[in-house]
């Protein structure tokens, strides 16, 4: 696993980055959601490569990829399919929506109504949707990228809390490096040419998966990840802690992190690696500013007595 996963994993960041350069952290988080079986929400400006990164991965890891554009007009039925009454076959016909697909880019989610957020977000949660009362399962993997304006407020319906849940991490992509940006402007390939042909199979895509659900916790790592989950309820900085759905979120990404890097077992390491992402969308100070930087420094900071010396 050590070996053959870190070799993997390089050639994977490696295809991304010929198409978003410099990101390669970014790149990482995402394919340590995606292992985790959660989904990913990308917060930042227009420009920044929100759409270069989904369907860069989608093609890199061989799956077959579906858009929407939401918008606030959009109507559940648009996302998830509607059954119509076929003449040809004398009977009702189910049409698939876009949903229906193993990558999908859910393009300025807050951009639709609470309804129409909530089709997709259920489906997130069951992998299935229900359609006059008939449940369909989607395709496995299923993995969701959905993206949002944080500056634009104006015709929009901000994702509530308990919907924002529903993603195991979020995180932004920011800008490039002056280095990048500056081959960016030159016009100069930063990068090899971007390949189209998938750097995994699908067998290789449930084994890794299946890894990272495996991945040991130790006694101390437990009660170092409880230490963090019990600050952000009992601590009195935030206006809520983790729920259960974030708890289990942190160590499931916490397991990914530590696969990717080759290893079998989870360190401290992990945990910090992943913890803003996981987060950032999930608490909130009670005195005002929250970044996940932030967040992390101070949970941490207050936490570090429990930190395991050992794995």
């Amino acid at each position: 696993m050590h070996q053959d996963t870190l070799i993997k994993t390089e050639e994977i960041l490696n295809a991304i980055e010929t198409e978003l350069v410099g990101k390669r952290d970014v790149a990482r988080l995402t394919l340590a959601a995606f292992f985790s079986g959660g989904h990913v929400l990308l917060e930042d400006i227009p420009g920044v490569g929100k759409t270069t990164l989904a369907k860069r991965f989608a093609t890199v890891m061989g799956l077959s990829f579906g858009r929407i554009q939401f918008t606030s007009d959009m109507l559940p039925s648009d996302i998830i399919g509607v059954n119509y009454f076929s003449q040809k076959a004398s009977d009702f016909v189910l049409k698939k929506g876009p949903i229906f697909t193993q990558f999908l880019l859910a393009d300025e989610i807050n951009r639709a109504m609470p309804k129409t957020q909530s089709a997709l977000l259920e489906a997130m949660e069951e992998a299935h949707v229900t359609i006059d009362g008939v449940s369909h399962p989607l395709p496995k993997p299923f993995f969701v990228i959905g993206t949002q304006n944080p500056y634009e407020d104006v015709g929009t319906f901000p994702l509530p809390h308990s919907q924002l849940d529903r993603f195991v991490c979020s995180f932004g992509i920011g800008y490039p490096d002056a280095d990048a940006e500056r081959k960016i402007l030159e016009g100069i390939p930063t990068t090899p040419a971007a390949s189209t042909s998938a750097c995994l199979t699908p067998n290789e895509i449930n084994t890794l998966m299946d890894d990272a659900r495996t991945i040991a916790l130790s006694e101390a790592m437990l009660d170092f990840l409880q230490a963090v989950i019990r600050f952000t309820r009992e601590s009195g900085r935030f206006a809520y802690g983790l729920s259960t759905r974030g708890a289990l979120a942190l160590t499931a990404m916490t397991r990914s992190w530590a696969m990717l890097q080759g290893r079998r077992y989870a360190i401290p390491d992990d945990l910090i690696a992943v913890a803003p992402a996981v987060c950032a969308h999930r608490l909130r100070f009670v005195e005002g500013i929250t970044t996940a930087e932030r967040i992390t420094e101070v949970i941490f900071a207050s936490v570090q007595s429990d930190r395991p010396t050992a794995s």
